[in-house]
């Protein structure tokens, strides 16, 4: 035993010598910021950040539900994985800023439709978490606010085809997510499990429900993505219930507004959208700005079917 700790004490001593001879940075040191600072100097900052701020862990108490489901803030782990995402989303300040400058666009319509099919409120923060509200394409293929893969979504009566992607429609897609949800939470049994089998999947869900014994979301050991899932959006609803105690003081005219438009209905193909625009005074990007659906420069329509497509106004 004195052999084994003198022989790592003796390797211990003899890497240390070795660490020291190494020259890891070169001796000339650079400073970035000696040639950004004059990058662009026409650009002037309207305030300045306080970065000389003491960092310290947001705390909360109280009370918190989702859908009108209590969630269970007394049990500890329940705690820590709560006061994870808070953690995270307070601090990450840009995606975290961003994410409210654009809810203050989509949240209405949202907002509107959810309550028409009968889905809690709450679940507007589902499409925040997963898409931030920008027409991101996941590595899975999941696309759109609401990340609908393909399959999915053609179940839920969402056109995908080359020229039309509904999955981009924020109407549609979102009447498709309510009727995903309400089919969730009558096999599942509460609004909560519902929200994460939309991470992990009804079917999946369902199965873990039954291994063990429970359909209490904030009972049953999941993937860690799935666990985590509930609580990115109950960390961003107690975001958004006080920015200002979260750090965040943001001016009306700070938030991105609701686009003005009329809607027409087409019954007839589009050979050229970006003519198609030009009929009304508009470019190609207004167009698809707001329809993003439109996936091409045509619309093919053989069926004659009725779209609606919004005009910029």
């Amino acid at each position: 035993m004195v052999t084994a700790v003198m022989c790592s004490l003796c390797f211990g001593f003899a890497a240390s010598l070795a660490w020291q001879k190494l020259h890891w940075f070169e001796s000339n040191k650079v400073n970035v910021f000696e040639k950004t600072r004059q990058e662009a100097p026409a650009v002037k900052w309207e305030n300045s950040i306080d970065s000389t701020q003491k960092i310290e862990p947001l705390r909360i108490a109280g009370e918190l539900f989702f859908a009108g489901e209590k969630v269970p803030l007394e049990d500890p782990e329940v705690f820590e994985r709560l006061d994870r995402e808070l953690q995270i989303n307070v601090f990450w300040h840009s995606n975290t800023l961003l994410t409210m400058k654009l809810a203050n666009r989509y949240f209405p319509v949202i907002e509107k439709i959810l309550a028409e099919e009968g889905v809690p409120n709450d679940f507007k923060y589902l499409p925040l978490i997963e898409s931030g509200f920008r027409d991101v394409v996941s590595p899975s293929g999941a696309a759109g606010f609401w990340q609908f893969l393909a399959p999915t979504a053609k179940l839920y009566n969402l056109e995908v085809r080359a020229d039309i992607d509904e999955r981009y429609h924020v109407e549609k897609s979102t009447r498709a997510a309510c009727a995903y949800l309400k089919k969730a939470k009558e096999r599942l049994g509460n609004w909560t499990a519902a929200a994460a089998s939309y991470n992990i999947g009804l079917q999946g869900m369902a199965d873990r429900c039954k291994t063990q014994n429970s359909n209490n979301y904030y009972d049953l050991l999941l993937t860690q993505e799935t666990s985590r899932y509930v609580f990115r959006m109950l960390a961003m609803k107690a975001i958004f219930a006080n920015p200002e105690a979260a750090g965040y003081y943001i001016k009306s005219e700070d938030l991105y507004q609701p686009f003005s438009y009329k809607t027409i209905t087409v019954d007839t193909p589009i050979t050229n959208i970006a003519s198609f625009a030009a009929d009304f005074g508009l470019q190609y990007r207004h167009i698809k700005l707001l329809n993003s659906w439109l996936r091409d420069n045509y619309l093919h329509n053989k069926d004659r079917k009725v779209y609606e497509i919004k005009i910029m106004q």
